[in-house]
């Protein structure tokens, strides 16, 4: 067994990217508490920035880049979850209708032009897709091989994750939006599908990926038991996110139901004294 080279990885290229949204964050960010008195620009939107800031960091820039680029699928499994589930997530739940007003009325246009395919289901859809187009074999070896398909790859999961995410989040409101339970069902449809590839890594006996049959095996692990160990990882990470999402999203709609209640009681007549 070979003992790692742990490394953090400053590319200028990826460095740059976050240092733009960081830049374009605050500045929209500053400018929308001014119109709008902190209403939609306070501190739940900040955390969410600061955290999708430290998410992207921590999987492009800390050792875990490395470990995945040069050792480990489990470990190039987390840099994607980051990338493709955690970021995206906090990244629109940064946002909100004031911080995002001067692009509304393009998203807007943009949502009306698509026509039928500005549909919820198309988010999980362009998640899937890349998530498991990205899985084949020769796609992600040539990742692992070539910066800028690797780069591209990134690019993908993330904007993936945008995809999925915006139809229960929306910054900017949708003429199709998802309520009932079909926000449950979209959430359980994303879930459930992407962690089948989760189980598929955790109980298979081969290596899925030639590239990680060469690298040195670090941590006492074989090239297999690392994809178990990836797969497994990619699994609890679904999991968790589904029940965490279910539990905010029953007690979101069990508090607007209490709303609606006391907004009923509000404006009904009073009864006629005896």
């Amino acid at each position: 067994m070979t003992h790692p080279h742990i490394h953090w990885t400053f590319q200028p290229a990826q460095l740059i990217v976050v240092g733009l949204y960081v830049v374009l964050y605050l500045w929209r960010f500053v400018h929308a508490r001014r119109e709008a008195g902190g209403r939609g620009a306070g501190p739940l939107q900040l955390a969410a920035f600061t955290g999708a800031v430290l998410v992207m960091l921590a999987a492009l820039v800390s050792p875990i880049d490395g470990l995945g680029e040069d050792y480990l699928f489990s470990m190039h499994m987390v840099q994607h979850i980051l990338i493709g589930d955690i970021a995206p997530l906090l990244v629109l739940l940064s946002l909100s209708r004031v911080i995002m007003r001067p692009l509304t009325r393009r998203l807007m246009a943009v949502e009306r032009a698509l026509g039928p395919l500005a549909h919820p289901a198309t988010g999980i859809a362009i998640w899937l897709t890349l998530i498991y187009v990205w899985h084949i074999p020769a796609m992600y070896d040539a990742a692992l091989n070539h910066d800028a398909i690797h780069a591209l790859e990134h690019t993908c999961f993330f904007i993936g994750g945008i995809a999925l995410w915006w139809p229960l989040i929306q910054p900017v409101p949708m003429r199709r939006r998802l309520k009932g339970l079909s926000i449950f069902a979209y959430l359980l449809v994303a879930k459930f599908s992407a962690g089948l590839l989760g189980v598929f890594f955790t109980w298979s006996h081969g290596v899925a990926y030639p590239y990680y049959e060469h690298v040195p095996r670090i941590w006492g692990l074989s090239a297999v038991e690392d994809q178990n160990l990836g797969g497994a990882i990619m699994m609890i990470e679904q999991s968790i996110v589904l029940v965490i999402a279910f539990a905010i999203l029953f007690i979101r709609m069990l508090l607007q139901s209490e709303e609606d209640e006391l907004r009923r009681e509000r404006f009904e007549d009073p009864a006629p004294a005896a």
